[in-house]
């Protein structure tokens, strides 16, 4: 008899798996232009981080992702020649070994793809002359291209994590507000009618993982397998 798995009932509509992306105030990405007035802060469902609404000499307004010690009024500047300032958008051949760096491109122009979350800060660790070394949150390295920009300072919003929910009612609501699914249970733990590792029939739950009996030396994970199963005749 066949079963639903989670992942097969995802994007078919149902209300638990529906992003509220309505509630969105909008995408968030690098300054579009060289210089702009943050004219206010505000709070999106779908961000972590705070978002500054800038305004720019055309009038015209985007969001972007707040970093610590902004302010109502700063002035934001974009460019090789921009100042070394906290909120300012500099390329990353242009930005000292050290300097703590947040919303970096990953491809020049596609408007930060790296450390946006709320307290994410990375730092530039070497230079060569084909890129820029950058050390992310996660402690891993990548070398990017030194004409991608990077935002000065730490995403704001830092030690957002460290409360405890408390309680399975405010992370039900937490999840809710941006769409996510909640809670995840494992396979192992469901019943044998809705997941195929479910049920606890066997002296094990779950499923076997010997390796099949030809597999190749790179497959031999799991269990040991018994080199001979059932009654010798």
């Amino acid at each position: 008899m066949g079963k639903n798995l989670i992942q097969q009932k995802r994007g078919k509509g149902s209300p638990t798996y529906k992003v509220n992306s309505f509630q969105y105030l909008g995408k968030a990405s690098q300054l579009s232009q060289a210089k702009g007035k943050v004219i206010d802060i505000q709070n999106s469902t779908g961000h972590s981080a705070p978002l500054l609404l800038v305004k720019y000499e055309n009038r015209e307004k985007k969001l972007v992702i707040g970093v610590e010690g902004i302010r109502v009024g700063d002035i934001l500047e974009k460019g090789e020649k921009a100042k070394l300032k906290t909120g300012n958008s500099i390329v990353l051949k242009e930005i000292p070994v050290g300097t703590p760096i947040c919303n970096i491109e990953g491809i020049p122009g596609d408007g930060g793809k790296f450390a946006r979350t709320s307290g994410s800060v990375a730092r530039i660790v070497g230079k060569t002359k084909n890129g820029i070394l950058v050390k992310f949150p996660s402690n891993k390295q990548k070398e990017l291209n030194p004409k991608c920009y990077a935002s000065i300072g730490i995403v704001a919003g830092g030690g957002r994590t460290e409360k405890p929910f408390l309680k399975a009612g405010n992370k039900m609501k937490s999840m809710k507000a941006k769409g996510k699914y909640w809670p995840i249970v494992s396979g192992a733990s469901m019943n044998a009618v809705d997941h195929p590792l479910g049920g606890a029939r066997s002296s094990r739950k779950g499923r076997p993982t010997i390796a099949p009996k030809n597999a190749p030396p790179g497959r031999k994970i799991g269990m040991i397998r018994p080199r001979q199963t059932g009654r010798n005749r």
